[in-house]
């Protein structure tokens, strides 16, 4: 936004602050100066009179004009269209250096003698107002021949441009920004003064009619001017129409854009012959699917309130009478109507209604009026037809003590309330319990909450000015269950990298139909817009996605397929949960020059073992529950008693359908996982002792009976039993020779070997009297 300082002095007295004050004041305010131009005229420029106008005798396009300057008569040859006698202009006296460097010298035009220059706006190094010469009337001030052009205020002047952020749309105004301008310098706005007693003017109800719908959100007022000649800009509008860049020809239009300009107001206008039905304008004002306001006059659209005017009954350089309408509309139901409706026009005035415009209108129809009074072609209407959306202030209610914590400093009330109230904040102060109870004035719509005031008061008492602290590291110990988790799901995956697995990651959703051949239900929660076919369903497993992955790793030559997943699952009821899965298809390495081309196939065992290299030591039991897998290798998996997950191998059947090698299948549930760290416990000094027995068991005896009973003597030296090694032969009939390797150690003393003995014939004894079971 383009702004002058000039302008601004019209609205707030700035006459006590220089350009640097006020462009330091803009940017801390919060409003960015992207650039300004201080507008200095030549001394040698003086106003001065044209007397006389000739045609030049040897160029059509040439005039010789006779210009009084008070002090003498300059002969001065000019080019411009639109000099005439009787004009006020600039003239740039012999020896004046003009802004873009050029020295004017006494020369001759096609043989006629020129004293001076008449100047355009342009080449006085201001904004373009038209395409000839500059034009002095007395808005800019008294005009007296050959006084300095720079000695006028209105070209003492500095031209800033200021960024104003989206959510400042009360702000795109003169009237706001000096506004903002008053309260950071603590002066107080000018008041507009009536135009004229209304009462006296004639009424405009006979010439407009107007119905509105109910719960409308917006509003409109409208007014009547007669327009009796075609009305004349002076100097000063439009040198300030260009300045905004105001393409605009018809001069009312222009007037209003001028209007919107300085009070933030959105005016339009129509031409009431073109509307008058029985000599009336009946406006109807209807709430659209969008809660847009929709204006019609008898079935004909004439726009949307903020959006855009039809090129219906629009005004033209012949309109008589003007219907001028002032209107508001809230900017949510802006955004939301053009952001449904791509295909509605749009016109110069969304930009600002959809930041938020000025609400008052009957602000901006006095200050308009007011204008519209001094020119003599114009007859003004008394009397508004309107209709006021209904909109209640929104309150707030905060302490002082919340308003200083926010800062981190301590703001003086007095202060508080003097910022709030300029910026025109209703404020009611508890002095008891030092609580604010502020109504926000109905301009600022981006005012929601107490932490939205403090930024005002902030904006205003100044960024610079509040002291700066060092950061204080309080914020709350981040080693919480959360963290846990993840680091623990981290160090898993690390670990099954590190046992040769690679890791794989699939989408959360997976196929209906596989699962259901893998013999799990589907989830009842169901997707409403699933990707494809082959991930229509929450999967309740990750087994599903590792089988699909390494079937097209053995299609593509892979002889050994180690993958792992971690993830997210389903179960039927849509409840989530984490689970690990494991799969190795094939052979147990892939063949090379260091393993050789004769390798074994993946074996239970070995996969039980690179499991454990993941989770550590666990327990398996028998089962025969999973469909999918082998009922003669698989087995649940627990974890100081608690199941954490299942292994076994893939079932030959559905090997077959995936073309699958030999395959085995592990799934954790990590949630079921114990995550806790591991504690450091001590260790004996001492040297362990080994002990083999070979014992003759059933062949169908589980070692889980065998390791029962050894428990049950707790005997606090044994370590650990493993089984090491089964022999059969027809000697044993259906018996087997299990070899168990024992390992004793104490923490206290190094273990005699009469010690051992001892504890190898109670365990002995032990399992004969349970088991019947012996030596061989």
């Amino acid at each position: 936004m383009i702004i002058s300082k000039n302008w601004l002095n019209e609205w707030v007295d700035l006459s006590a602050f220089g350009t640097e004050k006020i462009l330091k004041t803009l940017n801390s305010i919060g409003f960015e100066v992207d650039g300004f131009k201080e507008i200095k005229i030549p001394q040698n420029i003086v106003v001065g009179y044209v007397t006389s106008k000739d045609k030049h005798p040897d160029a059509d396009k040439l005039n010789i004009c006779q210009v009084d300057i008070g002090s003498e008569i300059l002969q001065i040859v000019c080019g411009a269209k639109n000099v005439e006698a009787g004009q006020f202009v600039p003239v740039a006296l012999i020896g004046a250096v003009m802004p873009n460097g050029l020295e004017i010298k006494k020369a001759k035009l096609r043989g006629v003698e020129s004293c001076g220059m008449i100047c355009s706006s342009t080449e006085l190094g201001l904004a373009k107002t038209n395409d000839g010469i500059m034009v002095l009337d007395e808005s800019i001030g008294k005009l007296e021949l050959g006084k300095k052009i720079a000695d006028f205020e209105c070209f003492n002047d500095a031209i800033i441009e200021i960024d104003i952020t989206a959510n400042r749309g009360d702000a795109n105004s003169i009237n706001g920004i000096a506004r903002e301008l008053g309260v950071a310098l603590d002066l107080n706005l000018k008041e507009i003064t009536p135009y004229e007693d209304a009462d006296n003017l004639p009424g405009i109800g006979r010439l407009i009619s107007l119905r509105a719908d109910e719960g409308l959100n917006s509003s409109v007022l409208y007014k009547a001017v007669g327009i009796k000649e075609k009305i004349c800009e002076n100097l000063l509008t439009s040198l300030r129409l260009a300045l905004m860049d105001c393409k605009k020809t018809n001069n009312l239009e222009r007037l209003l854009d001028y209007a919107t300009y300085s009070t933030g107001v959105l005016f339009r206008a129509y031409d009431f012959d073109k509307l008058s039905v029985d000599e009336r304008a009946n406006f109807d004002i209807k709430k659209g699917k969008n809660e847009e306001s929709i204006i019609s006059s008898d079935g004909k659209i004439l726009g949307v309130v903020g959006v855009y005017q039809s090129d219906f009954a629009r005004i033209s350089d012949d309109t008589k009478i003007a219907i001028i309408e002032a209107s508001f509309s809230s900017p949510d139901v802006i955004a939301q109507t053009t952001a449904l409706d791509k295909q509605m026009p749009r016109d110069e005035h969304l930009y600002r209604s959809s930041r938020g415009s000025e609400p008052f209108l009957a602000f901006g129809v006095e200050f308009l009026f007011r204008k519209f009074s001094t020119f003599k072609e114009l007859a003004l209407y008394g009397g508004v037809s309107q209709h006021v959306m209904k909109r209640e202030q929104k309150m707030l209610n905060f302490s002082l003590a919340e308003i200083d914590k926010m800062i981190g400093q301590k703001i003086e009330r007095n202060d508080i309330l003097r910022i709030l109230k300029k910026l025109g904040f209703e404020i009611n102060f508890n002095q008891e319990a030092e609580i604010f109870n502020v109504k926000i004035p109905l301009f600022r719509h981006d005012i929601v909450n107490s932490h939205d005031v403090c930024e005002e008061i902030v904006r205003i008492v100044g960024i610079d000015n509040i002291a700066s602290k060092p950061m204080k590291f309080s914020e709350e110990n981040r080693l919480n269950n959360t963290y846990k988790r993840y680091k623990f799901a981290l160090d898993l995956r690390k670990k099954s990298a590190s046992a040769g697995f690679f890791e794989s990651v699939h989408y959360v959703f997976d196929s209906a139909d596989e699962l259901k051949i893998l013999g799990f239900t589907p989830c009842k929660a169901q997707i409403a817009n699933p990707i494809n076919n082959e991930l229509n369903e929450l999967r309740p497993t990750l087994i599903n996605h590792l089988l699909s992955s390494a079937e097209k790793n053995i299609k593509n030559q892979k002889r050994s397929v180690k993958l792992f997943e971690y993830g997210a699952v389903f179960n039927q009821n849509g409840d989530q949960s984490s689970r690990f899965g494991f799969i190795h298809a094939g052979l147990l390495k892939e063949p090379s020059l260091v393993n050789g081309v004769k390798i074994a196939e993946v074996d239970f065992l070995s996969f039980a073992n690179s499991i454990k290299n993941v989770i550590g030591e666990f327990e398996l039991l028998k089962s025969d529950e999973i469909a999918y897998l082998s009922p003669f290798e698989q087995a649940k998996i627990y974890k100081n008693g608690v199941e954490i997950g299942y292994i076994g191998r893939l079932h030959v059947k559905f090997a077959d359908l995936r073309d699958l090698p030999k395959t085995y299948l592990c799934e954790i549930y990590f949630d079921a996982i114990n995550h806790e760290p591991i504690k450091a416990v001590p260790y004996s000094k001492f040297p362990s002792i080994s002990r083999d027995l070979s014992l003759i068991v059933p062949s169908d005896m589980e070692f889980r009976l065998i390791k029962e009973a050894i428990n049950e003597l707790k005997i606090p030296t044994l370590k650990e039993f493993l089984p090491v090694d089964i022999y059969r032969s027809n000697e044993l009939g259906k018996n087997v020779s299990l070899s168990v390797k024992f390992t004793f150690q104490d923490m206290n003393s190094s273990l005699t070997d009469d010690e051992v003995a001892v504890l190898m014939d109670k365990i002995l004894a032990k399992l004969n009297e349970k088991l019947s079971v012996g030596i061989r």
